[in-house]
């Protein structure tokens, strides 16, 4: 009796340990296999087997992983401390090197993200990181893959999310914004009274040539006044009127 149950025992425990050696891989999932603590192969997908006891598996994900990096505090170029947050859109090419040549490859990969995205900002002025962000976003990811790509990652992606500015600071530049477009008003005012004082130049020119030409004009000028209904008339004094005097009094 007590050999029978020994025996059943046995089974059931062999049957247990048979079933625990066979392992099921996703598509998207690699399996690390050490065997005695030395690095064996990478397998997977599928169903795999391994010897328990003599052999360990690591699980590695391959899908894309998107990274949130914490509100960092930034000091640009120019002396302005902004609060800059992005995300990173990275996935594991090596799952043999994201296992042995780092500890955790994600906490490792969020770090980095960090520190170079303080180091890359810090380079730049205020006015790059608000209108040059794609080129920063480029910067970012070239950065962060050539430092990765000894773990066995590829970093596919950065952007900036925010860029937090003071409220005195977004006053100055909501200052420097109206500055802008005071200057823009100008000179379009500017350019509007050139163009006009050229098109009165070659008004000028036009009627001069031709001395009835001026006569018409001073009629239609009248018939614009005699068409107003104001009480006030104001009546043009011709200018070859006042030269026919002076010419008068001087041969006087």
């Amino acid at each position: 009796m007590g050999f029978e149950l020994s025996f059943g025992f046995i089974l059931a425990m062999l049957v247990a340990l048979l079933l625990s050696a066979f392992r099921i891989l996703r598509e998207y999932e690699r399996g690390v296999v050490f065997q005695l603590g030395r690095f064996w192969k990478v397998k997977g997908p599928g169903l795999i087997l391994i010897i328990p006891g003599i052999q360990q598996m690591v699980r590695v994900d391959l899908r894309t992983i998107v990274l949130d990096v914490p509100t960092q505090d930034v000091i640009s170029r120019d002396n302005v401390s902004v609060k800059v947050n992005a995300v990173i859109y990275y996935r594991v090419l090596d799952a043999q090197k994201a296992i042995i040549q780092v500890e955790d490859y994600h906490a490792a990969t969020s770090q980095l993200a960090q520190t170079t995205l303080r180091a890359v900002l810090g380079k730049h002025e205020l006015d790059d990181m608000l209108a040059e962000r794609e080129k920063l976003n480029s910067d970012i990811q070239q950065v962060l893959d050539a430092q990765t790509d000894a773990w066995g990652i590829k970093v596919a992606n950065v952007e900036i999310k925010h860029v937090d500015l003071d409220e005195s600071m977004i006053r100055a530049i909501a200052r420097q914004a109206e500055a802008e477009r005071e200057r823009r008003a100008k000179v379009i005012h500017a350019e509007g009274e050139l163009q006009a004082s050229e098109k009165l130049m070659q008004a000028a020119a036009m009627l001069g040539r031709e001395p009835g030409a001026m006569q018409l004009r001073y009629m239609q000028t009248l018939g614009a006044i005699a068409g107003d209904k104001s009480s006030t008339i104001v009546f043009p004094l011709p200018i070859e009127l006042l030269q026919g005097l002076r010419e008068r009094d001087r041969q006087a």
